[in-house]
């Protein structure tokens, strides 16, 4: 109970039997009921505040208890910011009260005040007020004590003072009159794990455990550790922790195990994490609904891999249904984030209708949906095409007064299916924005207009650039981007270049992509001038050129039989010292070989690493096929070498296209050597390169004769027709 210098004791508010969030509302009550009586109790404190302004001192200073249980109090309010927070008022106030100038307007703090003061000025965020406090302590020679010393820590570690604290803790705690205890290490080994030094912590752990008798630790402190591992991605350590943390003796928490079991289901470990699961229930440790949560999201998230086909995905999401299941059989119920997980995954899968059903199961429990849950289900709903009950959930959202989705949801949706190629079903969606109400804006209507040119639909695209302008909503340099870039692809050049004047005359400025897919559309037309002129005109605007639009006009000269031209742009380029990339490089040593340049391009690739690139998969290629067509099959054969020496994996395509150039040459043997690498898994054999051995060195081919020289796999060619 609270007992006050003068005035009557206050009994405790004892919380009756009800349910859980009225319980939470009463403690609410009884919280505000103590803060009243304080106040009550400290209207000499008050009176003290009035006096310190006026100058006229009080008969009796206001006892050190009523001060140290009214800042209590303050220390614990809700922090909404740092002016009106409890702890900052509970600094100010005592900074008020116990100014010289004042005269003695309270008992002298003593060091329980020094200490709610001090966990004050942590909770509001200036630990380094609560330094200075302890400074003050000491000044006024009072005597230290073991949460005082805590505190200390604490204010260090706040304050991100970590290896001052780490010393103190370690080697100076003896200067304070106070031996180190668990309280002391846990502050301490919390904050080497939020500042990533999870390392540090689990060697100071391990060190004290090593040493029974500095200090006896406890299930926080193996729990933050252990979280603070698994935060930095050492999944193992932290295993490994967590079974010395049962060897020692130490009972793992309900914290422990979720820690645990959502770090293995992060790292899709279901197995191990639902083994820990079943150890948890062994063990007699309860799981609660974060338990549950983290077993449910890691099963319906794991068949999201790319790998994993439709059987696997099904199975996985029926594993976590089973374990939603098993949660309520076992009298947790989920909240609304096990809902929203279910529901999520659900939707993902198609199964419209089991999330509908979830979806209603939850409201039938009690549990209000967020609007993450709704936006879930009407994603859903979208994806899947039942745009009426997408409807009927946006409606519902707004009669409960939750947020609808806004437009960056719907932006989101209508993308990703115009990616996909559904533009169908991204303008059902586009449709119900205009019908829900909600506005449209420039990344809306951009993305329909992407979608379209996608599909080649370009009347379409240009009708949503007209109804763009007629709803107000001002096309932006994406706008216009994506529309010439859909032109020039579908191969209508005119059309495109007229969109792009538009684009001038609208005072939008084109940025490099625009001119980029302008290059590109007119030196895939064979417009090579117009292409010269367009980049020229880049120039002058000013717009930086980047080193992909250099690789654009290399490449352009080249395929437009302009290749000596390229070159000689290229070495003007480089004596400006234009970095270049490796794509640019392998243009131009292609076309210094079709050029009959030979030096020149060995030089050339020699010279790659000079610049501070490395030859990729398409630089040997080119180098390899090139020299193959002038009859060096040596020296092809040497630079496929030194290729797989450094590690770059030949593609099946390079291995081949060498094993065709080489049978058409009567390198029979040197074809055999490609043909031993084919393993039918990273390479495999061509259609064409099949086809191209039947020929030869079947009954009437030309190398019949000549087939023992291949792998005994291949030499069945022989007996065929």
């Amino acid at each position: 109970m609270f007992r006050g210098s003068q005035g009557p004791d206050v009994p405790a508010w004892r919380t009756p039997e009800l349910p859980p969030q009225w319980q939470f509302q009463l403690l609410a009550l009884q919280q505000q009921f103590q803060v009243a009586i304080l106040f009550m109790q400290v209207t000499e404190l008050l009176q003290a505040l009035q006096s310190c302004d006026s100058k006229v001192p009080l008969p009796t200073p206001v006892p050190d208890r009523s001060l140290n249980d009214f800042l209590a109090v303050l220390a614990r309010t809700p922090s909404y910011d740092d002016r009106r927070s409890g702890p900052a008022l509970a600094v100010a106030l005592f900074n008020r009260v116990c100014r010289e100038d004042a005269g003695l307007q309270v008992a002298p703090p003593t060091v329980c005040t020094f200490a709610i003061l001090m966990d004050c000025c942590c909770r509001a965020r200036r630990p380094d007020l609560g330094l200075a406090f302890f400074g003050r302590l000491l000044k006024i020679g009072l005597k230290t004590n073991q949460i005082i010393a805590n505190t200390f820590l604490k204010c260090f570690c706040d304050a991100k003072r970590t290896d001052e604290a780490v010393d103190v803790l370690l080697h100076r705690m003896s200067e304070l009159g106070c031996v180190p205890d668990v309280i002391s290490y846990n502050i301490v080994l919390k904050r080497l794990c939020e500042d990533s030094r999870s390392q540090q912590a689990l060697d100071l752990l391990q060190t004290v455990a090593k040493d029974g008798g500095i200090c006896s630790l406890n299930v926080v402190t193996y729990n933050t550790v252990i979280h603070g591992l698994f935060k930095e991605g050492e999944i193992g350590k932290a295993c490994n922790l967590f079974h010395e943390m049962v060897q020692q003796g130490v009972v793992p928490s309900v914290v422990t195990y979720n820690s645990v079991i959502d770090a293995l289901c992060k790292a899709r470990a279901m197995d191990k994490a639902e083994l820990i699961l079943r150890q948890m229930a062994d063990n007699g440790v309860r799981p609660d609904n974060v338990t549950y949560n983290c077993i449910i999201h890691g099963y319906s998230t794991s068949g999201q891999w790319k790998e994993a086909g439709a059987y696997a995905k099904c199975g996985m999401m029926d594993e976590a249904m089973l374990i939603f299941a098993e949660m309520r059989g076992r009298g947790v119920c989920p909240d609304v984030v096990t809902y929203s997980t279910v529901i999520a995954a659900l939707c993902r899968m198609g199964r419209l209708a089991d999330a509908v059903d979830k979806f209603s199961e939850m409201i039938v429990a009690g549990i209000e949906p967020s609007k993450a849950v709704y936006q879930c289900l009407i994603q859903g709903c979208c994806m899947h095409g039942d745009l009426v009950k997408a409807k009927e959930l946006v409606s519902e959202m707004v009669n409960k007064g939750i947020p609808r989705p806004d437009i960056v949801f719907y932006n989101s949706l209508i993308n990703n299916l115009c990616k996909e190629g559904m533009v169908v079903d991204a303008q059902d969606i586009f449709d119900l924005v205009i019908h829900i109400g909600v506005r449209r804006d420039a990344i809306t209507f951009s993305s329909m207009i992407d979608g379209y040119c996608l599909v080649g639909k370009m009347d379409k695209a240009l009708g949503v650039l007209d109804a763009m302008v007629s709803a107000g909503v001002e096309p932006n340099v994406v706008t216009y981007s994506t529309l010439v870039n859909g032109y020039f692809k579908n191969g209508m050049v005119d059309d495109g270049l007229t969109i792009f004047t538009e684009m001038l005359s609208k005072r939008v400025k084109p940025t490099t992509v625009t001119y980029g897919s302008i290059l590109v559309g007119l030196f895939r037309a064979g417009r090579t001038d117009d292409a010269k002129k367009r980049f020229h005109e880049m120039i002058e605007s000013g717009i930086t050129v980047s080193v992909s639009i250099y690789g654009i006009i290399l490449g352009g000269l080249c395929r437009n039989n302009c290749a000596n031209e390229a070159i000689t742009l290229f070495h003007k380029l480089g004596e400006m010292n234009v970095k270049f990339d490796i794509t640019t490089f392998n243009i131009i040593i292609d076309a210094m070989y079709k050029g009959r340049r030979r030096e020149d391009a060995n030089n050339l690739f020699a010279a790659i690493s000079t610049s501070g690139l490395v030859p990729n998969a398409s630089t040997y290629s080119i180098v390899i096929k090139n020299l193959l067509k002038e009859g060096l099959v040596e020296e092809a054969g040497n630079i496929f070498s030194s290729m797989e020496k450094i590690g770059c994996a030949p593609s099946s395509r390079l291995v081949n296209d060498i094993i065709r150039m080489l049978l058409e040459k009567g390198e029979i043997a040197k074809a055999g050597d490609y043909l031993s690498k084919v393993d039918g898994k990273s390479i495999s054999l061509e259609a064409s390169t099949t086809s191209l051995m039947l020929s030869l060195f079947s009954r009437n081919g030309k190398y019949r004769e000549d087939v023992k020289l291949l792998p005994a796999k291949y030499r069945f060619f022989n007996g065929l027709g």
